[in-house]
């Protein structure tokens, strides 16, 4: 019997196989997709201001005169060794980038999940319970709203809201400037380096609570729909109505039966919101000035700098594809149907 259910250390061990093809996939969709767009990286980022033997020496330095599949299959060799390149616009490595400012993102996009676990899964859950009534109505309205919002639109919204409410507190950056001087850099994630030194804790967690709360509000939206229609279905379960038979009170009903069986797809979706959090997180990193990898994909994307915007999309990538393997490896542990 145990055998037909499939074993979890071989679900596991396939999940990891499969990041291979997935990772394959994935770089080769980047690679090509930026070399679609006309011209070449120098000439986009220093046409105009070089000459053309300066820009040939600087395609050749850069081994854009090579063919193609040789340029491919060397992106694909620096990418095992995680190297992401050098931004074109500035010389900066981009794994420079990504361990200076990789924690400020890092930071921002937990806070924002903190925030919308905190909010959604509650919210839904009541209205699942509730569902059709007075309570359900606005909290179904509220999660298309906050779903729905555009990211900037909300975060300047609220930048003017508390600027004229609570004109002290912070609507910008990540820290005070003394703050961001003063404390000494240990493992660039200015958060942990403030406990560590255990000063300026409270003005750096000030500067996290707005660029979380606009974050988080979108990734609210899609859990509160999730676990309210997941506690609905787990509601007209057999197993439910065989508790509620057995005499069990509603609320132990919902809390110990339905509720804990509608968790198990939330986890996985999720988990897979990682990529919405990215993407969210580049309009709410430039929205408050947030010095992190988002807004530093943005300014090379203005300069036109495709080496260090390949090199952060890379690493974007490998981070929601390791991401899904841990999830999925977390929902196995869950729920023992999910197994090869």
């Amino acid at each position: 019997m145990s055998s037909s259910r499939g074993s979890l250390p071989r679900y596991i061990a396939i999940r990891l196989l499969l990041i291979i093809p997935m990772m394959w996939v994935l770089l080769t969709f980047v690679f090509f997709l930026l070399r679609i767009a006309p011209g070449d990286p120098v000439t986009a980022a220093a046409g105009g201001k070089l000459s053309a033997e300066e820009i040939a020496r600087r395609q050749a330095a850069l081994g854009l005169d090579r063919p193609l599949l040789t340029q491919y299959l060397d992106y694909l060799g620096d990418v095992v060794r995680f190297q992401f390149g050098n931004a074109l616009s500035d010389g900066t490595p981009v794994t420079s980038l990504i361990r200076d400012h990789g924690g400020a993102t890092l930071t921002l996009t937990v806070g924002a999940f903190l925030f919308a676990v905190a909010v959604g899964v509650p919210l839904g859950r009541w209205a699942g319970r509730h569902r059709d009534t007075a309570i359900d109505a606005p909290i179904r309205i509220l999660g298309i709203v906050v779903y729905a919002a555009p990211i900037f639109w909300v975060g300047i919204l609220l930048i003017i809201a508390v600027d004229n409410v609570l004109p002290s507190w912070p609507t910008s950056g990540i820290a005070s400037p003394t703050a961001i001087y003063e404390i000494p850099t240990r493992t660039h994630i200015l958060l942990v380096d403030a406990v560590l030194s255990g000063d300026y804790v409270l003005d750096v967690l000030q500067h996290h609570v707005l660029p979380c709360l606009v974050l988080g509000m979108l990734l609210s939206g899609v859990i509160i729909r999730l676990v309210r229609i997941n506690v609905i279905q787990s509601m007209q379960a057999d197993y439910v109505e065989a508790a509620r038979a057995r005499g069990i009170a509603e609320r132990k009903v919902v809390r110990d039966h339905a509720f804990r069986n509608a968790l198990v797809p939330v986890v996985t979706v999720i988990g897979l919101q990682v990529a919405l959090t990215l993407s969210g997180a580049v309009l709410t990193e430039n929205t408050f000035n947030w010095p992190g990898l988002g807004t530093d994909l943005v300014d090379y994307v203005l300069a036109r700098d495709y080496v260090a915007v390949q090199g952060l999309v890379t690493f974007f990538a490998l981070v929601v594809v390791v991401v899904s393997v841990v999830v999925d490896v977390i929902n196995a542990l869950i729920d023992p149907r999910v197994r090869y």
